[in-house]
């Protein structure tokens, strides 16, 4: 006979928090936002942590390097998308980690008897305006000159010139050498009022660039994740299908924590693939599993090694697995047993297995209640997709500006590794839909007032950390009726003359 719970599944919106006790401590600027990322043994520190809860969705519309860049500035990790090719993604992976490092490997370069044509290609392509020009063109080459915007003027300058002739040459260029420190490097910038400077080899190849607004970017994002070569942390995607080849990939392009991307993680195939990781790498590598919405799944991934279990089957706004299949949970009810399951496991066995919620977050206070209840992070996709630094188009539909936003289950899409149950290669059916999201502006602008919120309530709640939010919260049902009482009601609001019963 089935098994029945006893209890429907819930979301997000069914609970609200019930204010405790606040100190005068509790002010949102001394809230720490700061959550492990992956297992660690009682009484140690997590290898990686984060300094805010929020990490990007992997996929194609949401996480690629330019989203990586901005949400590690301010504190979280992007999962570059797996379903393309290992090359393209490890690329991807690789970029990000050359972005920033202090020291940072040239990606536009030119040779010499290239034209100022190629200068303005180049510049549009990449978004540059400094440019290394080298004997052969490549990053590596022999360093013979810089060019930026003050070298030319396009308006009395014909597209034809030559780069030799207007570049600032190597005798007029301020240079460090090999093995300068990246603070003595940024005290050369700032002692000669430069923009960037070259670090070259004892042969004169140019090894790295170091840019002034990088360590402006520094200060204006104290809460940037880095790693100990400060560069930017960032996570990818990986299935169960090519990880033998997929993973070392990315492994070599310095990806710092990998998730096997999975619309149902409690399988044989998620074990085999954590197995071949631990057989070749250990625990060197990092690897989050999932996604499960019970406690039995969230056990299965904590016995096969997994650094981190994501929740949530169907809960995503594009995600049309439950009506397809007719599988899934209340995203709150899973998050509930999950994390008491992560509980339970962590006083058995002393070993602590952050839980990632993945889905059902509509409002930015939903992500307060999904760390309420026992969330050590947050998974979104709909919401990173809304931003300037996602991949895809903005377009205009109907006088507004959205952003296409589709699934990794829809047509469009077609990555049925997600799905794969050991079929064929292919996606049978879809599991997600193709649409649009209104667009919302900047990341930073964006995740910075979801975090005031969520800092906000955390006081209201007497609670300074997220462990303190989940030891403190009190947590209540809501009727129908009161969710309509939530918003505004009884009212004629100004900015549109509707009559809001």
């Amino acid at each position: 006979m089935a098994y029945y719970f006893d209890e429907p599944s819930r979301t997000f919106s069914e609970y609200l928090l019930v204010p405790g006790y606040s100190s005068a401590q509790c002010i949102p600027a001394n809230v720490s936002l700061k959550t492990p990322v992956v297992k660690y043994r009682k009484g140690e520190e997590p290898a990686l942590t984060m300094n805010i809860p929020l990490v990007s969705a992997i996929m194609q519309a949401v996480s690629g390097e330019k989203m990586a860049v901005a949400l590690a500035q301010q504190g979280g990790i992007s999962f570059i998308y797996g379903s393309q090719s290992v090359a393209d993604e490890a690329a991807m992976v690789a970029r990000v980690k050359s972005c920033k490092a202090g020291f940072v490997r040239s990606d536009s370069n030119v040779r010499p008897d290239q034209t100022l044509a190629d200068i303005l290609a180049l510049k549009a392509q990449t978004g540059h305006s400094t440019v290394a020009v080298t004997d052969d063109g490549t990053a590596e080459g022999k360093l013979l000159g810089i060019v930026t915007s003050r070298d030319y003027r396009v308006t009395r300058m014909d597209p034809s010139t030559r780069v030799d002739t207007f570049m600032t040459p190597f005798n007029k260029l301020i240079y460090a050498d090999e093995g300068v420190t990246l603070k003595e490097a940024n005290n050369i910038i700032w002692d000669h009022k430069l923009n960037s400077l070259p670090v070259i080899d004892g042969e004169g190849r140019l090894l790295y660039m170091v840019f002034r607004k990088d360590y402006d970017s520094h200060k204006e994002n104290p809460l940037e994740l880095l790693d100990s070569h400060k560069r930017y942390v960032v996570g990818a995607g990986i299935n169960t299908r090519d990880y033998a080849e997929r993973v070392p990939a990315l492994v070599e392009a310095g990806a710092d924590v990998l998730c096997i991307d999975s619309s149902e993680g409690f399988s044989e195939w998620q074990k085999l693939t954590i197995d071949w990781i631990r057989e070749r790498y250990g625990d060197t590598v990092k690897v989050g599993a999932g996604n499960v919405v019970d406690r039995e799944g969230f056990r299965f991934l904590a016995e096969c090694g997994a650094d981190f279990v994501k929740v949530g089957i169907g809960g995503g706004s594009i995600c049309i697995t439950r009506e397809q299949k007719g599988i899934g949970r209340g995203q709150a009810t899973a998050l509930i047993e999950v994390a008491a399951a992560r509980d339970e496991y962590y006083k058995e066995t002393g070993i602590y297995v952050p839980v990632c919620s993945d889905g059902g977050i509509v409002h930015d206070y939903h992500v307060t209640l999904a760390l309420a209840m026992g969330a050590d992070f947050i998974m979104l996709g709909r919401y990173f997709s809304r931003f300037d630094e996602s991949p895809t188009n903005k377009v205009n539909i109907g006088g507004n500006y959205m952003k296409e936003y589709w699934g990794e289950g829809s047509a469009r899409a077609r990555n049925w590794q997600r799905y794969d149950m050991g079929g064929d290669s292919k996606l049978s059916f879809v599991e997600g839909v193709d649409s649009y999201v209104p667009y919302a502006g900047s990341l930073k602008d964006n995740v910075g007032m979801t975090l005031s919120k969520v800092r906000s309530t955390m006081c209201n709640c007497g609670a300074l950390t997220i462990a303190e939010l989940q030891a403190k919260a009190k947590i209540t049902l809501v009727s129908a009726t009161s969710i309509v009482e939530g918003g505004a009601h009884d009212v004629v609001l100004k900015d549109s003359g509707n009559t809001v019963k």
